[in-house]
């Protein structure tokens, strides 16, 4: 099974920006358990970051030509306004999910808004790094049930 995850902004600064909110942990240490979780199970995971909304958009387009077979994705706060990344994970079928570091409940009014969350199959937010890998098991777990 080929697997994609797609970070947003800022998400590349994990362990400088907003330790309180985002965790002492860094970009490399995310990238280094997701990739271990593929190993596990057998899978490949690319993982792509970009803070540009285009760049993340294109992505997504790009995976509806190479096999992807699942998206998780942390839109960062493209979360909140990009109709434009809605839109493209709308345009593929593969089962999406959307994940947040944070809890987005217990945060600022414009974080509890997702217009990119609805494109999606599920929303996975405030489990902190391990919310990627519950992620992963989610889109394993429908592709194991086709």
């Amino acid at each position: 099974m080929k697997l994609l995850v797609i970070n947003g902004p800022n998400i590349n600064f994990l362990g400088i920006r907003e330790k309180s909110v985002y965790g002492t942990q860094d970009y490399d240490y995310l990238l280094n358990m997701i990739g271990e979780k593929g190993q596990q199970e057998g899978c490949t995971v690319e993982v792509f970051q970009s803070n540009h909304e285009g760049a993340i958009i294109d992505r997504i387009q790009d995976s509806y030509f190479d096999g992807t077979e699942g998206i998780v994705i942390n839109p960062g706060a493209y979360t909140h306004y990009s109709y434009a990344i809605r839109d493209a994970l709308a345009s593929v079928t593969v089962p999406k999910v959307e994940i947040h570091i944070s809890n987005i409940m217990e945060r600022e009014d414009f974080r509890k808004v997702s217009v990119t969350a609805p494109a999606c199959d599920k929303q996975i937010y405030g489990e902190g790094l391990e919310g990627y890998l519950t992620a992963i098991d989610y889109i394993l777990s429908r592709k194991t049930a086709e």
